[in-house]
């Protein structure tokens, strides 16, 4: 098996992980088979706990591990479900060392950072490998050179290399920045990542430029220099308008044979002549769709995160796309609805309220969606937004005026929605990490439905992150006033997917379909509301 490492400088947030699935996506489309791994820095044991602002989105696998947004990434890139051995976290690689030492399987040796650690750490790389039968294996570390919390990361990497020299490479992606006040492409920051990476004993075998521009010869030049890299081995990743250009824009540069080479391989029979029909598509795109996204992890500060939805959004264009159409998409906090008022929604296509937890912001969500209930205008709630939806139509169609999820109100004389009874054992106990209803789960969906049209067929599978669900005691009530369940478990005892007689497209998810969406395969549920926004325009 071949690995190629791929490591950031200076700034988080860089575009390591586009770099990543870029290349996974190119060395594919050349005939080999990819597994793309994760590793974050941190000691959480995966991203569950984490606060969205702090973390941006958690993106769930099939398999239920809460992981990091970029294996969403590598997904809509490879087109590959991944799995938890595609993830790692310095806290996964602790306690697995810490529960071998208490098991006694280290035969009584001190127990160290090298070779233990690095043991570990080299065991999971090659476990993520196998698991996908990969011919290659590509390893993106969290984080920036030269972290005090990297170090061992590092380290496994120059001890795999020491052993596996023709089989391990290193890509270093490093920031250019272009100050204002000089409106020069400055090179100094790449070269000061890649003396830190020398000081660990790491050469890196190619330097990718993130750069608001490409990289002109000149900078090339100074970088290979002072990086020890030969000139036609740095690779320039400017700003595109959009991620799916990336993989075009590196494979024009020849990334992918120069790749090969280095790892003595042959490129095979395959091209990318589908993304670039995907590339084309998006550039001719000119209709406008106007979609608001009612949420409430927007802001940090006097900043606003897009990666908090990374996952939704995506899917959003995906299906604009798919339709011609180009996604305008307006963040709009829900909390500014519940000082404002819904004006804000006025000349909106469509509304998407999407997953969350807690009470922060739910009656500007529920506002949002009576004004799109009302106005006939076409809406996707996802998890939390189809639990709000179902929260309104009760209030406002039943009339039952305290109607709420018990999430937000425990003593609700109309629980709606209402804890499951394992998450509420789970609760007590303070066990939350790993444990809601977690990865893919079977639904059976309602023919005659708009469900049942967008997908096409009656048994789907979906992946799930919840603990609250529809409260059954309202299921006969909600049903007579024109609330339908269109999609169930397989037993039937749990709701799926509602939607609603005599609207345009009123439609709501208990799991998660962002995750399943691809650039080349719009999810179902994503592509029949865009359809249906477009056919009202």
């Amino acid at each position: 098996m071949k690995y190629i490492f791929v490591s950031g400088g200076v700034i988080s947030g860089l575009g390591k992980g586009i770099t990543t699935s870029s290349l996974g996506l190119i060395l594919q489309s050349k005939g080999y088979k990819i597994s793309p791994v994760k590793v974050d820095m941190y000691l959480n044991i995966d991203a569950g706990t984490i606060r969205p602002q702090e973390h941006g989105e958690v993106f769930v696998t099939d398999d239920g591990i809460e992981t990091d947004q970029d294996l969403g990434h590598y997904e809509r890139f490879i087109d590959t479900p991944l799995t938890r051995a595609n993830y790692i976290t310095t806290g996964q690689v602790y306690q697995a060392v810490l529960n071998k030492e208490r098991a006694f399987e280290y035969d009584g040796e001190d127990v160290e950072a090298i070779p233990h650690v690095t043991d570990e750490i080299i065991k999971r790389i090659k476990e993520a490998g196998k698991a996908k039968n990969a011919d290659i294996t590509i390893i993106e570390y969290g984080g920036t050179v030269g972290e005090y919390q990297n170090g061992l990361f590092f380290e496994a990497y120059r001890i795999l290399k020491l052993k596996n020299p023709a089989d391990v490479i290193h890509v270093h992606v490093g920031y250019l920045p272009i100050p204002n006040s000089l409106g020069e492409m400055k090179s100094k920051p790449v070269q000061q990542s890649v003396r830190v990476l020398n000081s660990m004993g790491i050469q890196p075998d190619f330097v990718v430029g993130r750069a608001s521009y490409p990289i002109d010869k000149k900078r090339k030049e100074r970088i290979a220099l002072f990086c020890n890299v030969l000139e036609e081995d740095v690779i320039s990743n400017p700003d595109v308008p959009s991620i799916y250009e990336v993989p075009l824009v590196l494979s024009d540069q020849d990334f992918g044979e120069k790749i090969l080479s280095k790892l003595g391989l042959e490129p095979k029979s395959k091209d990318l002549s589908d993304w670039r029909s995907l590339v084309s598509t998006i550039k001719g795109a000119s209709e406008v769709a106007k979609i608001a996204i009612v949420g409430k992890y927007f802001g940090t500060g006097d900043y606003q995160l897009e990666d908090v939805y990374v996952s939704v959004i995506e899917s959003l264009k995906h299906a604009c796309w798919s339709n011609n159409l180009k996604p305008s998409l307006h963040w709009i906090d829900s909390e500014k609805i519940e000082k404002e008022g819904i004006g804000i929604l006025e000349k909106i296509d469509g509304i998407v309220v999407p997953g969350g937890f807690g009470s922060r912001g739910t009656e500007g969500m529920i506002e949002a969606i009576k004004f799109a209930r009302e106005r006939k205008v076409p809406y996707l709630g996802l998890c939390y937004g189809m639990q709000m939806a179902t929260i309104e139509f009760a209030r406002n169609v039943l009339g039952l005026k305290d109607a709420n999820t018990t999430e937000v109100d425990t003593d609700s004389p109309h629980p709606i929605i209402h804890i499951m009874p394992d998450q509420e054992k789970k609760l007590l106990l303070r066990e939350y990490g790993a444990t809601m209803r977690l990865g893919a789960w079977d639904c059976l969906l309602k023919p005659g439905t708009k469900a049942y049209a967008a997908y096409g067929k009656k048994e789907i599978s979906e992946r799930h992150r919840h603990r609250y669900e529809l409260n059954n005691k309202y299921r006969g009530q909600l049903e007579k006033a024109g609330f339908i369940i269109s999609g169930t478990s397989p037993d039937g005892h749990l709701a799926e997917i509602i939607e609603l007689k005599d609207h345009p497209f009123f439609m709501g998810s208990q799991f998660h379909p962002e995750f399943k969406s691809r650039p080349l395969r719009p999810h179902p549920l994503f592509k029949a509301f865009i359809e249906a926004l477009a056919q009202l325009r």
